[in-house]
């Protein structure tokens, strides 16, 4: 089976409690809270040096955290670090190559270091290029790569030992549009075979894509918690637009519907709140019975990314 086709059986995932980290007198990490059920892609939300990647260093068992609990699939990374390092897949946000080694050499390299022999760790390696679209470059040194493509090398890597746990620290970044898709699929198939994946993006249009559930930090703590179906089910921001915008603007403004503009190019925008998909889809319906022309209607915001605003702005008030 391939990697994105063998089942994985049902444990607990990652869990995390209480996890704090310093560097001497910065508090990277201060009270975070988090889990990461099998099954299932958590998307790790936060502003930047609000202790993320710090997070996912502890979580891989490359950072001991000062304070706090891990386990993995219930064993403590304290305590049994060789069986947690083997179940975790780690791709940081930069690859970190042996520059002279080919690409193909990389990845046998790391599979002979996690045990497989020589001749195991090359078919894998011809399998996993295959699987992140690098089989033409097998034979080029990993120092020349372009970004994108070192990106998709670094995942190769974190997949050689086909681990039940992913940790992906911004794995998009500098891939093309096309590779990003591809991404996306990738590790949603991954998910879908019983794997726990655990992704931190400044892309929030693209976790809403592929993420299960999103844990929202800042200033090294966990802020909120959310179901991806919670997060559409909340007010949001929706955009309006019609092919007469007198027309819109009176009828919002008969209906009681607080709105804003704005100029795109050619065309003005109308911004309304709607507290749910119900009451957007009333407001659209109302519109159009009264015979007004839209030609848009549709949320001006990701769901994660009107998530984090409230998660933060929730941050804000619990601090101040």
């Amino acid at each position: 089976m391939t990697t994105t086709d063998a089942p994985v059986a049902q444990h607990e995932g990652i869990r995390a409690a209480g996890l704090a980290r310093a560097f001497g007198d910065v508090h990277a990490v201060k009270n975070i809270d988090f889990d990461a059920p099998m099954g299932q892609v958590t998307a790790l939300v936060g502003p930047n040096g609000s202790g993320k990647t710090t997070l996912l260093l502890m979580l891989a068992s490359l950072l001991q955290p000062d304070a706090g609990t891990i386990t993995v699939n219930g064993k403590d990374p304290a305590k049994n670090l060789r069986a947690v390092r083997a179940q975790i897949g780690w791709m940081p946000d930069t690859l970190g190559v042996w520059e002279q080694l080919t690409v193909t050499e990389v990845l046998v390299m790391v599979g002979q270091l996690y045990g497989m022999t020589r001749g195991a760790a090359e078919s894998r390696a011809a399998d996993l290029l295959e699987l992140v679209q690098l089989t033409e470059l097998a034979k080029r040194p990993s120092g020349v790569l372009s970004r994108g493509q070192q990106q998709r090398l670094s995942l190769a890597r974190a997949l050689v030992h086909d681990p039940q746990i992913l940790l992906l620290d911004e794995p998009a970044s500098g891939l093309d549009p096309g590779a990003r898709i591809d991404l996306r699929n990738l590790i949603r198939r991954l998910a879908d075979t019983g794997r726990a994946v655990v992704i931190s993006s400044h892309v929030l249009s693209e976790l809403d894509e592929m993420a299960d559930r999103a844990v929202f930090i800042a200033d090294g703590r966990t802020v909120d918690v959310q179901s991806i179906m919670d997060a559409g089910a909340q007010s949001r921001r929706y955009a309006l637009t019609a092919l007469d915008d007198a027309r819109l603007r009176t009828a919002l403004e008969e209906s009681g519907t607080e709105f804003g503009e704005v100029r795109r190019q050619q065309r003005l925008e109308f911004v309304v709140r709607c507290a749910s998909e119900h009451d957007a889809a009333a407001l659209l319906s109302r519109l159009v019975s009264a015979g007004i022309p839209i030609t848009q209607f549709a949320p001006a915001t990701g769901a994660l990314e009107e998530s984090y605003v409230n998660a933060m702005a929730k941050n804000v008030e619990e601090r101040s």
